[in-house]
């Protein structure tokens, strides 16, 4: 038997004893204990800032798709796109009660980057990640059409004119690998933010930009672009994207990776104190999702790279969240689109 039918067994009993033994003596039976046992005794509802189809919708179909089986509970996302991931986000935090079984589900760098520009309504540490999905690292693009055929053509090219980069929206760890190999190389780059990655792979395409930048996993497989620049340590995928360099390497920087694809799961700080039992149930059987052969297949079945998919635990997330703060910080001022990088 397991625990779910346990704990469906363990509601029946009690129900049958307090019918048998009366009020009075049912008034003695632990409760709470069993109360928290029962988690979750209802669906949960997952709170995504972003809008439906994205990346951010694949990942959590997937995860969700097998999670579900070891937490013995369905998930009901809700999308709220808007002011780059904020409207989600004061959604979230101004109106899900604090009982676990309410949820985020975001993009961690590219959302805390808009804390970096501007901070939020709410204290930054009444949230945290805790299970993070993936870690798809950032790149530079070019289309299979454009002159620029590598990351030097790129680079030279800069230096002769001002370059358009397109970006799904600024304040972004892609967009920060951009601005940080401007800085380092002296090509003039300006972000236009297009409002989500379908919209800069349009973008490119059609030749409204000169090249963008985005996670790697909404390239891969597209033979309309080329791949021409990675900011990780290693190049994860050398078939699917032979002519990528590592951005460190080819031009002497040390950057970390900035990893541009690191869904993750978050939650109030406040439900974890509250209900500190249920907070280990979804991280226990969240843990197991990467276990089980399923969740391979539910990945591979969306075309995402399954490379690119890696559990990070609530200590992982915060330090990814504290480097790319960082980082951030340092590049502020680019991040608003008041300035080019030149």
């Amino acid at each position: 038997m397991d625990r779910f039918d346990d704990d469906f067994s363990r509601r029946g009993f009690l129900k049958g004893s307090g019918a048998a033994l009366g009020a009075g003596a049912l008034a003695t039976l632990p409760f709470q204990v069993a109360m928290a046992a029962a988690f979750p005794e209802r669906n949960i509802k997952v709170y995504v800032p972003t809008r439906e189809g994205g990346g951010a919708d694949r990942n959590l179909r997937a995860f969700a798709s097998i999670w579900k089986n070891h937490i013995k509970t369905n998930f009901e996302p809700a999308f709220y796109p808007g002011a780059a991931g904020r409207v989600g986000y004061e959604t979230f935090m101004g109106k899900a009660p604090r009982d676990c079984y309410h949820l985020l589900f975001g993009n961690m760098g590219a959302e805390v980057l808009n804390w970096v520009v501007k901070p939020p309504t709410f204290p930054i540490d009444s949230y945290f990640y805790f299970a993070q999905v993936d870690a798809d690292p950032g790149c530079l693009f070019v289309s299979t059409k454009s002159k620029l055929k590598n990351v030097d053509d790129v680079v030279a090219e800069g230096k002769k004119r001002t370059l358009n980069v397109g970006v799904s929206r600024l304040a972004h760890p892609a967009s920060l690998g951009a601005l940080a190999l401007a800085d380092k190389t002296g090509a003039k780059f300006n972000l236009i933010p297009l409002s989500g990655g379908r919209n800069t792979l349009s973008g490119v395409a059609t030749g409204e930009v000169d090249f963008g930048a985005l996670p790697t996993s909404s390239i891969v497989g597209r033979s309309a672009f080329k791949i021409v620049a990675l900011f990780d340590d290693k190049n994860a995928l050398p078939d699917k994207i032979p002519d990528a360099v590592l951005v460190n390497k080819h031009f002497n920087m040390n950057l970390p990776p900035l990893v541009a694809g690191a869904r993750a799961f978050g939650i109030q700080t406040e439900a974890v104190e509250k209900y500190p039992d249920r907070y280990k149930t979804l991280v226990s059987t969240a843990e197991k999702v990467y276990g089980d052969p399923a969740y391979k297949a539910a990945v591979e079945k969306t075309k995402a790279p399954w490379e690119y998919f890696m559990y990070g635990s609530a200590e992982d997330c915060k330090k990814y969240v504290a480097s790319i703060t960082e980082i951030g910080q340092q590049y502020k001022q680019y991040l608003t689109g008041k300035q080019k990088k030149s």
